[in-house]
C-alpha cells in the first residue's frame, strides 16, 4: 500500500472535516463577496482566491510558530526562572 494511500485511510475523517469546511468557507467567502460587490463573477473569484492564499500563509504561520517552539525549547528553564 502507498505512503499516500495509508495517511489518507489513517486520516479519513480528518480529511473529510477538512474538505467539508473548505466548500463551507467558499461558500460562505462567495456570498458574502457578493453581498459586498453585488457582481457573480467577483464573488465566485473572491471566494476562490481567499481560502488559496489562507492556505499559504497558515503554512508559513505554522512554520513560525514551529520555529519559535524549537527556539524556547533550547533555551534553559534556568534562564526563564531568573
Amino acid at each position: 500500500m502507498s505512503l499516500i494511500r495509508r495517511a489518507a485511510r489513517q486520516n479519513k475523517t480528518m480529511l473529510m472535516k477538512t474538505g467539508s469546511y473548505y466548500l463551507i468557507h467558499i461558500c460562505v467567502a462567495a456570498l458574502v463577496a457578493y453581498a459586498v460587490t453585488g457582481n457573480l463573477w467577483a464573488s465566485l473569484t473572491l471566494s476562490l482566491l481567499e481560502p488559496t492564499v489562507q492556505a499559504v500563509a497558515f503554512f508559513f504561520h505554522e512554520k513560525a510558530w514551529e520555529r519559535a517552539a524549537h527556539r524556547q525549547a533550547g533555551n534553559s528553564p534556568a534562564l526563564h526562572n531568573a
